[in-house]
């Protein structure tokens, strides 16, 4: 087992990395405030692992279940109000603890839940797809969308410990494979240059589903996001940078309706456009265009936007971004590769440029 910890003084928590983490799992399981848990999952996830978990943790807690329905389109206030609905009706107290067993969807949902739920209650990351492992299950982003803008609702609250069982990738679906890497991906560009050749060289490992590739990349991955939010929690400065093509990708999500296209996907094309704009700011080397491309097509990512994505509608969904200051979009950008910045400081000719060539 591999053993990662995301450094926020008292509430400093540990990720961890393994094969078959199910067996162990009251083991690996924080100290808890109460008997009470509440394992929230959907329909997809229950019947693999649901069962388990439940077996596991009903030797330490009383365990009661949340089952969602399974897609982007249901992150929304409708659906978590099902889980404060579930809490209630089981008379969970402000000592119970929330458990995210399932992707990205159900981890945003049941963190914002736990921030919201008696004003604050516990909870536990249990991330079953590649993204959700290297990406959203750290860092304590929690919260649905709205219909005029992704993670537009939500807070920054951080959960008690992660709980990665590789084991899960098993059952993943090829294109929800794709759509993790793309994450993967992310943190060569933004940090770690090194990392983006490793890629390079074992991306046919990674997408063969070879279990020591796939440790690799999930630490590595957890590692870079785990320096980064400890540096800055809230989003001030620094921690932007995760955001690499997320603007332009939040517009596609928002414009093709959610769940339509992969948040991974839709990053894949935002990751590319980024690295064009950087480009033509000359701040950033052509080639990396061309091994930026190469890599997320041999990932069977897309690189191109889809047909319905004008320019003009580009900018209207992305003047709706959580990084938008005083009216001015701000980007993540690349001044080198593994080196991004954030910033408002660019031609928006050239950012009309991009938007039609990519």
């Amino acid at each position: 087992m591999d053993t990662l910890t995301v450094e926020l003084g008292e509430r400093s928590y540990p990720i961890h990395i393994a094969s078959d983490i199910f067996t162990t799992l009251s083991s690996l399981m924080p100290v808890l405030n109460g008997r009470q848990l509440m394992v929230v999952t959907n329909t997809t996830v229950a019947p693999l692992y649901l069962e388990r978990v439940v077996q596991s943790l009903s030797s330490i807690a009383d365990v009661d279940t949340v089952i969602l329905p399974d897609g982007e389109q249901y992150k929304n206030l409708d659906t978590l109000n099902s889980i404060f609905t579930a809490l209630l009706e089981k008379v969970h107290n402000r000592k119970t603890t929330l458990i995210a067993l399932g992707g990205g969807v159900v981890g945003d949902m049941t963190g914002f839940a736990a921030a919201s739920y008696q004003r604050g209650v516990d909870f536990i990351q249990i991330p079953t797809t590649l993204l959700s492992q290297v990406d959203s299950s750290v860092g304590g982003k929690t919260g649905v969308n709205h219909a005029l803008g992704k993670n537009m609702i939500g807070a920054f609250y951080q959960p008690k410990s992660v709980l990665i069982d590789i084991n899960t990738l098993a059952t993943l679906p090829d294109r929800e494979l794709s759509a993790g890497i793309a994450e993967v991906i992310k943190y060569g560009l933004i940090y770690d240059a090194d990392f983006f050749v490793w890629l390079e060289n074992n991306m046919a490992a990674l997408m063969g589903r070879d279990q020591q590739a796939l440790i690799y990349a999930i630490k590595r991955s957890c590692e870079i996001k785990a320096e980064v939010v400890s540096k800055d929690e809230l989003e001030s400065g620094l921690r932007a940078i995760l955001n690499l093509g997320h603007t332009f990708g939040h517009a596609i999500e928002t414009a093709m309706g959610y769940g339509v296209w992969l948040h991974g996907e839709a990053v894949s094309v935002g990751m590319l456009m980024a690295v064009d704009l950087s480009i033509r700011l000359g701040w950033l080397e052509d080639s990396v265009a061309d091994r930026a491309r190469a890599l997320l097509m041999q990932a069977k990512l897309p690189v191109v936007s889809p047909d319905e994505m004008t320019p003009e509608k580009f900018i209207s969904l992305m003047s709706v971004d959580k990084k938008v200051i005083d009216k001015k979009i701000r980007l993540v950008l690349l001044t080198a590769l593994g080196t991004a910045i954030t910033t408002a400081d660019f031609s928006h000719e050239a950012l009309g440029e991009t938007l039609l060539a990519v």
